[in-house]
Formats: C-alpha cells, sequence, structure tokens
C-alpha cells in the first residue's frame, strides 16, 4: 500500500490546453479576408514568450487600420479562447471557440454550430 507521501509524488495534474492548429490558421486567413474592408489591415500567429500550464503555446495579434500597433490578442486558456485588447491589456472576452473570438473582434464570416475552427 502506498504511503499519502508516495501518492502526492505519483499523482499530477496536467492542465487542459488548447492550441493553434492548421485548422485556425485556414480560419484566419479567411477571416482577414474577410474583414480588410471592415478595417482589419492584418493578422499573425506568434509562440508565446514564456510557457505556462493551461495556455497556448501560440498567439494571435491582429491589426487595424487606425494604429500600427497591434489591437487584439487571441490566444487559448484551457478550454476557452480569450480576446484581450492589446494596447490596454484588457480582457474583452472568453469564447468557447476560435470563430467565436474572432468574430467578436470583426462578425465577418458567419458562424455555425458545426464550424471546424473550434
Amino acid at each position: 500500500m502506498l504511503r499519502q507521501s508516495e501518492t502526492q509524488n505519483i499523482c499530477q495534474i496536467i492542465p487542459f490546453q488548447m492550441e493553434i492548429m492548421c485548422r485556425h490558421r485556414d480560419y484566419l486567413d479567411r477571416w482577414i479576408a474577410a474583414s480588410q474592408p471592415m478595417g482589419i489591415c492584418d493578422a499573425d500567429i506568434f509562440p508565446a514568450e514564456e510557457k505556462q500550464a493551461g495556455v497556448s503555446s501560440g498567439y494571435v495579434l491582429v491589426w487595424v487600420r487606425e494604429t500600427s500597433n497591434p489591437a487584439y490578442k487571441v490566444y487559448s486558456r484551457g478550454n476557452r479562447w480569450i480576446v484581450m485588447d492589446a494596447v490596454r491589456d484588457n480582457t474583452l472576452g472568453q469564447f468557447a471557440s476560435f470563430a467565436d473570438a474572432l468574430n467578436m473582434i470583426r462578425p465577418v464570416l458567419p458562424v455555425k454550430q458545426d464550424i471546424v475552427a473550434a
């Protein structure tokens, strides 16, 4: 029988985290093309500077026409996608899918329940 101190060493909790996948990149490309007439200038995916448990190893920065600094940052934390105001560092919302997060910034693509970019 294992002692409590031995049990604590064996049992490790690994936090769930979503990553930016190829399907997210494809959806981002379509979203950028559709949202350019609405003021989105560009977006790109960057690796995270330091790895945090439960947070994706990459994030998306979105630029708008009005400023040279990135306006939005999108990343995952656990099973949610977070949208932040990149200028003021404020959380704007948490979403169940990558598509929903981008839709909050500019609703230019139809969002369906069975969308691939979840």
